[in-house]
């Protein structure tokens, strides 16, 4: 490869880093304030899930149209669409007046979500070389999560300062400039995919052995990543611990700063040792740290945990262990997303439906994803939000269960190690 080449294609990656930082400064952004939505609203247990399911029955709904779309035409163009209605999504919130505004607008965010995250992995994925592409796809990944770290820290401070018009303006900037890098460096793209690429990967044998796991992982990730924000940030009174956003953020920090440093390693690491026993590893310490978060409050009495931190005030015992908790919950995941993005990207790649086969993978995980956060809040209000921790530790479980028979019994004992 040349010098232009080279320059070239670093400026495609950049981009798309950009796109992927963006989208998750945005998302951790919403995950954040969700809970203050939650007490300013008190919505009922049904729409407290939907505050949740909004989101992923927009996604559902935008999987195929947008996957086939990415095959079918100019990747980059569809890509420029999503980033374009996320601006739109992001300006709805300042006008959210109740809860059924803020589930309207979590719909809207969705759809955009989901377009610039198939699009950005599928690109990303094509564009990398095979032995690098997990890699690769991990360093994505660490810009989302860096974004991540910095959008639930500047939620919760420009909230208390602020208010939301000015967390949201700072949304839609990001995504302007993400516009901007897309429009100017990545290059068009030139594959066109005819007929419906969907009806070949369906049936990949692969991808039918990844699915076993990830169609029961989704309730396990859904309910674990979103309850625990809002078990921080829930009044007391309700189950949970009372935190003030700028609190709730440093929680949500734990887990994306433990993922970003994670997954670029873990990335390559999976590229040389295989991606599936990666995929195994990450999905069983998922579900056991995710049994351990609601005796967080008995661990941090148990321990003596620290109770007053500057900046964020006298807090419960319960503060140390949960961050410790979901930091523990972001390596776990930095072990299994590389790896299984990878595993996808090499499917779609040798087929020609790269976008189709993250499809595929978007679509099986929005059943549990879906009915997951409706679960989820007629459990907190009804038997107690630590019934969600207890479900969603026993779905990851049960997922790797899953996996590790179905891929034995078809692709033989050593396809652990082999994938």
């Amino acid at each position: 490869m040349d010098e232009g080449s080279a320059v070239g294609e670093r400026l495609q990656f950049g981009a798309l880093y950009l796109t992927r930082f963006s989208a998750g400064f945005g998302f951790a952004t919403l995950a954040t304030l969700l809970p203050t939505y939650v007490n300013l609203y008190d919505p009922s247990g049904l729409v407290l899930g939907l505050f949740y399911a909004g989101f992923t029955v927009a996604q559902t709904a935008t999987v195929v149209p947008v996957a086939w779309a990415g095959d079918r035409y100019d990747k980059r163009t569809v890509l420029l669409a999503g980033l374009a209605l996320s601006v739109v999504a992001y300006a709805s919130f300042s006008f959210a007046a109740g809860s059924v505004d803020v589930v309207l607008a979590r719909a809207l965010q969705g759809i955009g979500a989901t377009t610039t995250g198939i699009l950005s992995l599928a690109m990303v994925g094509e564009l990398a070389p095979d032995a690098e592409r997990a890699n690769r796809i991990g360093r994505a990944n660490a810009f989302r999560l860096a974004a991540g770290v910095g959008g639930a820290l500047t939620a919760g401070f420009l909230y208390e300062q602020y208010g939301f018009d000015v967390v949201y303006s700072v949304l839609v900037v990001l995504l302007l400039v993400a516009i901007a890098g897309v429009y100017a460096f990545v290059e068009r793209d030139g594959t066109r995919v005819a007929g419906n690429p969907f009806a070949d990967l369906a049936f990949n044998e692969r991808l039918l052995t990844l699915t076993s796991f990830r169609a029961q992982y989704a309730v396990a990730v859904t309910l674990v990543r979103s309850w625990v924000l809002v078990y921080a940030g829930l009044e007391v009174a309700e189950g949970g611990l009372g935190y003030a956003a700028l609190v709730v953020g440093v929680v949500a920090v734990a887990e994306k700063l433990t993922n970003m440093l994670c997954q670029p390693s873990s990335g390559a690491l999976s590229d040389r040792y295989g991606r599936a026993l990666f995929v195994f590893l990450g999905g069983g310490a998922y579900g056991l740290v995710a049994l351990v978060v609601p005796f967080t409050p008995a661990i941090g009495t148990a321990l003596g945990a620290p109770t007053e931190f500057p900046f964020l005030g006298d807090l419960s015992p319960a503060f140390v262990p949960l961050v410790v908790c979901n930091g523990l919950l972001g390596v776990a995941d930095a072990v299994r997303e590389p790896s299984s993005m990878a595993l996808f990207a090499d499917e779609g790649t040798d087929d020609g439906g790269v976008a189709s086969s993250f499809g595929i993978r978007e679509l099986v995980w929005r059943p549990g994803s879906v009915v997951a956060p409706v679960v989820a809040g007629l459990l907190t209000e009804g038997v107690g939000i630590e019934w969600v921790f207890f479900l969603g530790g026993a779905a990851a479980l049960s997922a790797v269960a899953t996996f590790l028979g179905v891929l034995s019994r078809t692709h033989g004992r050593d396809a652990l190690t082999e994938w």
